[in-house]
């Protein structure tokens, strides 16, 4: 197997470790292997888009969802530099909603993390010229985009000191708090994402 794939603690959420071939002229490796994962997560994962993202350090970017059907599920790495990766489980009637799960994301182990629909997703990047890619399941639709503050309280997430001082978006920064978003109706259900994804299995 060219890829270690460890279940998080929230459900359907997976952290990948490639293994890595180096001799004298560099590295190479895999960092995707679509049989691994689509049994690892019971259903196949269509790659819809591609984006990158190149961050200076303290930037923080999310926390990003979107609606479901048909959400945008997140298959994320790191190609330069380093992140910490936070997945949220944003969905209404999950045992573990508004829990959270952070994963290092570097150049050294080369990590990367799926995340399903229906979870939000944000990282802060600890490196200059960080670069993040993204594969993802469903092209950008602006409607169906949506954002919780990253410092609400209520969620808690913890940024490490050794990413500094903190740089934020506006768009992220007037995005509501987790009951905000949760009382505007604005967040998927867990009774969703299991319909969504059941039919993803049934093909």
């Amino acid at each position: 197997m060219v890829l270690d794939i460890r279940e998080l603690s929230l459900a359907g959420a997976l952290e990948l470790t490639p293994r890595q071939f180096p001799d004298d002229r560099g590295v190479f490796l895999e960092t995707y292997r679509f049989e691994g994962i689509e049994e690892a997560i019971g259903h196949r994962f269509e790659i819809a888009q591609a984006n990158v993202s190149v961050s200076r350090k303290g930037v923080v970017r999310g926390i990003h969802y979107a609606d479901v059907p048909p959400g945008q599920a997140k298959y994320v790495s790191c190609a330069h530099g380093a992140l910490l990766d936070y997945i949220v489980d944003i969905r209404v009637g999950s045992p573990t909603f508004g829990q959270w799960e952070s994963v290092l994301l570097d150049d050294v182990d080369r990590r990367a993390v799926y995340i399903p629909e229906g979870f939000g997703h944000c990282f802060v990047a600890l490196a200059d010229e960080t670069v993040a890619t993204y594969m993802v399941s469903a092209v950008f639709n602006a409607p169906r985009e949506h954002g919780i503050n990253p410092l609400d309280p209520e969620i808690g997430l913890v940024f490490p000191p050794e990413a500094g001082e903190l740089l934020l978006s506006p768009k992220d920064t007037d995005a509501p708090g987790l009951t905000e978003a949760l009382d505007r109706g604005l967040l998927p259900t867990l009774e969703q994402i299991t319909a969504f994804h059941a039919a993803l299995a049934a093909g």
